[in-house]
């Protein structure tokens, strides 16, 4: 990608993905339900869902995101809450489960091919998305959003040295780039570590794992929209921020 630097104001938005574009958590959450259904014909456990939980984030540095990672740590721990008297037959049921949500069809959510091709007529646009690689690039093909981005990135985990060897590849400055995503912990609190902008569009339903990030400051320099519908005019502002900080009162140093 070319340099961007040129651009004043905001030189680059990245889009996330999963429940920022389409639907995935709902999948997610209908499988743990099906799940705890499995387990609790073995056991009579309350917090299935918690003690689920805590094998995927130990399993993360493994696995690391998306279907595959569930699907082991299910088996896991389906096994160990058991104790080993859970049937074959019921862990070919947890791997079922699996597969059916890597088939799932790709929804997208209301709007979002009109917001992004409005933002993507104002600005060059990357999607920046974190999972398994297969599975992330089959929903990006069915999505039919490809041809707006410029460039499509699966990584492995989104924290501040993702999004700076990222933004260092595409030429771009932390206080030039804005995040658009459902994850206040994944899209928005890295950016803004970094100096950069976000726009937080929160989704339904979030996973325990995305459902609480720290932001330490930078705060003006977001905004939190109801839909993503709402994102063209919240962009516009934020890049009114960022060309003339000072006639807005925008004091924050930006990197």
């Amino acid at each position: 990608m070319d340099s961007l630097h040129a651009r004043a104001g905001i030189a680059l938005v990245g889009f996330d993905a999963d429940d920022t574009l389409w639907r995935s958590q709902d999948y997610f959450d209908d499988a743990q339900a099906q799940f705890e259904r499995i387990i609790a014909g073995y056991v009579d456990l309350a917090d299935v869902g918690k003690r689920l939980y805590e094998y995927e984030a130990r399993n993360i540095a493994f696995f690391g995101y998306g279907v595959k990672g569930m699907a082991l740590s299910m088996v896991e721990a389906a096994v160990e809450i058991t104790d080993s008297r859970i049937r074959a037959s019921d862990i070919k049921r947890i791997v079922t489960l699996a597969k059916d949500l890597l088939r799932h069809p790709v929804e997208l959510l209301a709007g979002v091919r009109d917001a992004v091709e409005a933002v993507a007529a104002q600005y060059p646009v990357v999607l920046i998305t974190k999972g398994d690689l297969f599975h992330q690039e089959a929903k990006v093909r069915e999505s039919g959003l490809s041809d707006l981005f410029r460039r499509i990135e699966v990584v492995s985990e989104k924290d501040p040295e993702t999004y700076a060897r990222l933004l260092g590849e595409f030429g771009v400055a932390g206080g030039d780039f804005l995040m658009v995503g459902n994850s206040l912990r994944s899209d928005i609190a890295p950016v803004l570590a970094l100096g950069g902008w976000g726009v937080h569009v929160p989704y339904h339903t979030t996973w325990a794992h995305e459902a609480t990030a720290e932001l330490r400051g930078g705060q003006s320099r977001m905004r939190a929209v109801g839909t993503i519908a709402e994102l063209p005019q919240a962009l516009q502002e934020l890049d009114a921020l960022a060309r003339h900080p000072r006639i807005h009162g925008h004091g924050e140093p930006i990197a």
